[in-house]
């Protein structure tokens, strides 16, 4: 070890610049701080969203979505409704051997969630038998292949 290794101990010395303690420490004057503006003056700290004056970054982006706290011009108008197609319908009706197919019977038999939501039938499959079914809604494909094989399509 020599004078030439000698170093201060970790942490007994700092890099800060101390400001504002005259010319003599090279920052004299404006004291490191430039001239005016926000950020020359004492007690300054800009808001993390501010951009200098510039239309910040959360104005500019549009407002999409469905998440809490956000808009959708759409979400006002939006149904929920349960979608089942017409071969959910034949297989059910073919499992159960029954002609009649209800809101209650679908909820029973886990084909839909809940009985306070529309259902509406879309008509992908084909039928050959005939069966009643009484839901809010039908595609018309749905029903006129439900009153081709003989059965019938109710709103209630």
């Amino acid at each position: 070890m020599g004078l030439n290794n000698l170093k201060p101990a970790k942490g007994s010395t700092s890099n800060r610049k101390r400001i504002g303690r005259g010319n003599a420490t090279g920052q004299g004057r404006t004291a490191g701080k430039g001239h005016n503006g926000y950020k020359s003056r004492s007690g300054t700290k800009a808001k993390l969203h501010f951009e200098g004056g510039q239309t910040p970054m959360a104005r500019r982006l549009p407002k999409r979505g469905m998440g809490k706290g956000k808009f959708n011009h759409l979400s006002i108008h939006k149904k929920d409704i349960q979608i089942l197609n017409i071969i959910d319908l034949v297989k059910l009706s073919i499992k159960l051997s029954t002609k009649d197919i209800d809101k209650n019977i679908l909820k029973e038999n886990g084909l839909i969630n809940h009985i306070h939501l529309p259902v509406k039938i879309l008509g992908n499959g084909d039928i050959d038998t005939s069966i009643n079914v009484n839901v809010e809604l039908f595609s018309d494909s749905a029903k006129d292949k439900i009153e081709k094989a003989g059965g019938k399509a109710q709103t209630i």
